[in-house]
């Protein structure tokens, strides 16, 4: 890893050593942000960003986000976890405690198109993106010299239909050894299987370039060119065993016209998916996407 990287990481897990997360979903009752904020000041925290949200007036699902600083969070760690339980049992509640100097670890997959990838890398580089990428897999060769430049562990998996489940097994291997929190597939063009996802679920974020529900599956610009669509769009979404019907994190679009055709779409495309890729893994990173059913609440 290069100095300037392994130095701003370092720097965020310092600066960020009190720093918390709490994300919840219940049962929508009174109470709740009560109990919540009494729990936080017990512990000597102070709230620093909250972010709710309701499905319904009555009898809906609630939704909390809370980002709260606390003097020597970590020698309260287990306690605070320990304490919260009551709490969380009383209403029901699905709830993360989020200690934000513990670095995420993320996984990059990439096929032969390199614009995602090299969008990640250098958001990484800049400081936008907060995570410690522990390796990128692949199906070709193609992006190795330029992974291997940012000092990335870069593994090439041969990967096809034919021997999926070989491949797999190899990269669900890697995944393990090296404690991957967040998986990003950055133009990976390869179908993973049932079993692949449902080890890691809703840590998976694909970028389909096509703004779903349009156009899913294998070559949307070449279908929306036919159709002669005015605009092309993005979307990053969490992968599911449906293909491309995962829950929605982020969208884009660009106007197109007539004069442009497939490749055209294409090249235009790619601007977007850069930008709507990224977004969606800086949210997730930063503990703002809670899903719900096959949707998602995004507090960004």
């Amino acid at each position: 890893m290069p100095a300037n990287i392994e130095h701003q990481l370092k720097s965020f897990q310092e600066n960020n050593k009190t720093r918390g997360r709490l994300l919840i979903c219940c049962p929508d009752q009174s109470g709740i942000v009560a109990a919540v904020s009494n729990f936080l000041f017990e512990h000597g925290a102070n709230i620093m960003e909250s972010n709710q949200y309701t499905t319904d007036a009555y009898e809906g699902t609630f939704f909390l986000r809370i980002e709260f600083d606390c003097p020597h969070l970590h020698e309260k760690e287990a306690e605070m976890e320990s304490k919260f339980l009551p709490i969380a049992e009383s209403f029901n509640m699905n709830w993360k405690l989020i200690f934000v100097y513990k670095l995420k670890r993320t996984a990059i997959f990439v096929s032969k198109e390199l614009h995602c990838l090299r969008e990640l890398l250098w958001e990484w580089q800049s400081g936008d993106l907060m995570t410690d990428i522990a390796l990128v897999i692949s199906n070709h060769d193609e992006a190795r010299e330029f992974v291997e430049s940012f000092g990335i562990p870069y593994y090439h998996i041969p990967a096809n239909k034919d021997i999926r489940d070989e491949a797999e097994a190899e990269q669900l291997k890697l995944l393990k050894q090296y404690e991957i929190d967040q998986i990003v597939l950055a133009r990976y063009m390869q179908i993973l299987t049932p079993g692949f996802v449902a080890a890691h679920p809703f840590r998976i974020i694909n970028i389909h370039h096509s703004f779903l529900p349009a156009f899913v599956g294998a070559n949307p610009y070449m279908r929306a060119y036919d159709r002669g669509v005015k605009l092309i769009g993005a979307t990053s979404h969490y992968v599911t065993n449906e293909l491309d019907e995962g829950p929605i994190i982020e969208q884009d679009i660009m106007r197109v016209d007539h004069r442009d055709h497939a490749n055209d779409l294409k090249k235009i495309g790619r601007k977007v998916e850069r930008s709507v890729l990224a977004r969606g893994v800086k949210w997730d990173l930063e503990d703002r996407i809670l899903v719900h059913e096959n949707k998602t609440i995004v507090f960004n």
